[in-house]
Parts: C-alpha cells; structure tokens; sequence
C-alpha cells in the first residue's frame, strides 16, 4: 500500500528578512562584517564590512569565513604586507574586501560559479571598492590573470577538502617563497591530510585554528 501523506499550508515568509533579523554583526578582529540592517551598530574603530544578509554564507557567521578573518588580523598584527593577494573560491568577496581595506594594492577574487562572481561584484560595490578588487570566474588557478611569472603574497582558499588537495601543487607553485596561504572549509577530522599534502608541496603549517566543526590552516612558504 502507498503511505499516507499529509498536505499542510505553510504560511509565506519572508526569507530574506528573516535571514537579516537573525544574522547578527561579526567581530573578528579588525574586522566587522554586517548587513545593511545593521549600519548604524559599525563601531569607528573597526574596518567594516558590508555583506548583504540574502548571502548567509560568507557572511562571516560560518566557521571558515570567522577563521580566515581571525587568520589575516593575526598576519596583518604580524606586520605583513601582501602586495598581490588572491581570493580562491571567493564567494561573496568577504575575504577579498577585507585584504583591500588592509592594503592599497588590488586584491584578485576568483570563484568556480558565475552566481558568485555576480554576489562578489555587488558587495565589491557596495563597499565602495570598484577597481579595488577585482572578480573573475575561474576553476582553481585556471585563468589567465593567476598565471604568470608574478607569484601572490597571500592566497586565500576557503573551499573544500577535496579541492584544496587538488590544487596544492599550483597553489604552492603560485605563492612567492615568504608568502602565506590561509586555507578552510576543512572540517576538524580532515586537517591533517590536508597539513601533509601542503607540506610535500613545500608549505608548511605556521597556525592551525578550529572553530566548533571547522579547521583554518595559515601556511607559509619558506623555500
């Protein structure tokens, strides 16, 4: 016999605004992401960081984004200077942003999906950083402005694990020699492959940070 099932009327909601009333500020750091909502909670002494709400991933709120936030604070109280940095995988562009309100210079945002690369454009806009950072659409390093003879100073890859093994060779052969690359989307049981692939690539492990279920990896190259 068929199971029974039931019919039942969902009220309408408004998503979005829901999303917004529930999502709020995130300090990391420097650092503070917010949705246009909460514009007038921006404290003066912080570099700000609007990101709409209709985003909710990458908005600073998941384990990755805080911990690559937290991993670039640290470079930067470290005195690190990165002339040519690159967003992998970028999303809404956070990442990209926030090393653009850091450094004059212009940051790269690339990211496998054309929707993405859309978001990443609005919120470029939005933060009044058109020219600032530039969005491309691309698989890995797979695009003519992240080849090249001129090597980045900072990488930022917050993927996924698979993906992250499969680009450790152009990743390591694409970042100058003193140069960081901030790593996530790894979840906690998953970090220590990819810490050893990273390694045989000739990165090595400077930090590793967990936040609940996710892992953020800051890596350098020394040689």
């Amino acid at each position: 016999a068929e199971a029974d099932f039931v019919l039942s009327e969902v009220p309408v909601t408004d998503c979005v605004a829901h999303v917004r009333r529930d999502l709020s500020p995130v300090e990391a750091g420097r650092f503070f992401v917010y949705g246009s909502h909460d514009a007038g909670k921006v404290p003066d002494d912080r570099v700000a960081l609007l990101i709409e709400a209709a985003m909710a991933f990458g908005t600073g709120h998941h384990g990755t984004t805080l911990g690559c936030l937290r991993a670039l604070d640290r470079l930067i109280d470290e005195g690190v200077h990165a002339r040519r940095t690159v967003d992998i995988g970028c999303g809404t562009a956070v990442l990209a942003m926030a090393a653009a309100k850091t450094w004059p210079e212009t940051v790269l945002a690339s990211d496998i999906d054309a929707v993405a690369v859309e978001v990443a454009d609005a919120n470029v806009a939005a933060n009044d950083l058109a020219g600032r950072v530039t969005c491309i659409e691309a698989t890995g390093f797979d695009h003519e402005a992240l080849r090249g003879d001129s090597r980045f100073d900072l990488i930022f890859a917050n993927i996924l694990k698979g993906p992250l093994l499969a680009m450790a060779p152009e990743l390591s052969a694409a970042l100058e020699t003193g140069g960081s690359a901030i790593l996530s989307g790894i979840l906690t049981h998953q970090a220590d492959d990819v810490i050893a692939i990273y390694a045989e690539n000739g990165l090595n492990l400077a930090r590793r940070d967990d936040i609940v279920d996710w892992t953020t990896l800051t890596l350098r190259k020394y040689a």
